[in-house]
């Protein structure tokens, strides 16, 4: 999962912090994230873990310091598509089923090749439940359903905020096993997570949040 030192970074902070209401949330923060990388963001309830995902997905103004995305500045309409977020929030309609929520995602922004909504949810253990409304699943169902867009959608970076919440021990391998594979095929990952958190393969990289 470490990639080679000498390949040029997806992602790259440089002195990143974020501010709200003129109180820093965390300290100026340097890292690189590299294709084939997977890392874990570590830190206190409140240290700004969710926070930074938000500014990584383009949902939060960068506060101070630069965020550069394939070597160039960071800009949300440039990386639709290319650059994926989870949080608790799980973005789904209600009132529309997996499938229906499923193909509004890939009108935005494509599918991976070989994917379609059925074989997914398929995947991700929503076999007969593709058409119910997502208001009438469990809880750990509608994290299914969410976790779904990442085998569907063609995004490089996935940015997974408590990705293994509502799910149980099945849930969590699945979880690990997409992580796995997204990684080994040349994408990359960042995830928080209050759990230990076992990959397959080798120790993830290691963000540490500081107030």
């Amino acid at each position: 999962m470490t990639a080679t030192p000498a390949a040029a970074p997806l992602l790259e902070a440089r002195g990143l912090s974020f501010r709200r209401q003129d109180e820093p949330v965390f300290a100026p923060m340097d890292f690189q994230l590299h294709a084939g990388e997977l890392a874990l963001v570590e830190g206190d309830n409140g240290s700004g873990k969710t926070t930074l995902l938000r500014m990584l997905a383009g949902l939060l103004h960068v506060g101070e310091g630069e965020l550069r995305w394939r070597g160039a500045p960071l800009q949300r309409d440039a990386t639709a598509g290319d650059i994926l977020f989870l949080g608790h929030q799980l973005g789904l309609k209600a009132d529309f089923s997996p499938r229906e929520n499923l193909r509004v995602a890939a009108s935005l922004h494509g599918c991976r090749d070989g994917t379609n909504a059925a074989s997914v949810l398929a995947r991700i253990g929503l076999r007969g439940y593709e058409d119910e409304p997502v208001r009438r699943l469990s809880a750990g169902q509608k994290k299914r359903a969410a976790l779904a867009r990442l085998l569907l959608l063609p995004a490089t970076l996935w940015l997974l905020d408590e990705p293994y919440a509502n799910l149980d021990r099945i849930g969590i391998a699945l979880v690990n096993e997409l992580l796995e594979r997204h990684t080994d095929a040349g994408g990359a990952a960042m995830v928080t997570s209050h759990g230990t958190v076992s990959f397959h393969g080798g120790e993830p990289r290691r963000i540490r949040m500081h107030g």
